[in-house]
């Protein structure tokens, strides 16, 4: 187990790097985490790797005291009972609606049939957002290369997460409206806040002192 006493839930994917830094900046010893990317669950240093869109899942359960995970995960599931204790600050990245480059075929559809077809892995955030601008909006979820959608006439525009546009632009898409842009989040299981309230502090205290 690490120095804080808490079992620390690390997702996989562009945010392993940076949340790895972060642990070790703190004292925790990461190198066998990086030396092994099959083995999942680390015991004697309390840290479980995972997708980041689990991360919550296994917070919420007690599964993991503690998290890191993207804000984007977080605002698709906001009903989740769970804390956000602090912005880490990496990991950035825009939430957008994207389409073909050209005519704006999102807006045509509007004018034409008073609603866009929406393809995206995050259909909460895409209703909200078009609903919230007054538009309607047919939400069509993919689990895959939401950029193909488009492309193949499924949809006439994507919501989608992105870091430097490079995939959309490799695939003829622009960005047409940002929603709002994420970064890494640290959270917290609301019994562990209460019963292990001075290591999560002790923790949250040694990420903003590593931070500044």
């Amino acid at each position: 187990m690490n120095r804080f006493g808490l079992t620390i839930a690390v997702p996989r994917g562009a945010l392993l790097e940076p949340s790895l830094d972060l642990l070790d900046r703190v004292g925790i010893e990461t190198a066998q985490v990086r030396g092994n990317d099959r083995r999942l669950l680390f015991e004697d240093i309390g840290v479980v790797t995972m997708r980041p869109s689990d991360v919550p899942t296994y917070v919420e359960a007690g599964a993991a005291d503690v998290g890191i995970t993207g804000k984007d995960v977080l605002q698709e599931s906001p009903d989740r009972q769970l804390f956000e204790l602090l912005d880490l600050g990496f990991g950035e990245c825009r939430m957008v609606v994207a389409g073909v480059e050209g005519e704006d075929r999102g807006a045509e559809a509007l004018r034409r049939l008073g609603v866009v077809r929406v393809a995206t892995k995050y259909p909460r955030i895409a209703a909200e957002h078009f609903a919230g601008s007054g538009r309607q909006a047919e939400i069509v979820k993919v689990a895959g290369s939401v950029e193909l959608a488009p492309l193949t006439g499924l949809a006439d525009a994507i919501v989608d997460l992105t870091a430097t546009g490079r995939t959309l632009e490799e695939n003829g898409l622009v960005v047409r409206e940002e929603i709002f842009t994420a970064t890494a989040r640290l959270i917290a299981n609301r019994v562990s806040l209460r019963v292990k309230s001075a290591e999560v502090d002790g923790l949250v205290e040694a990420v903003r002192t590593a931070a500044g």
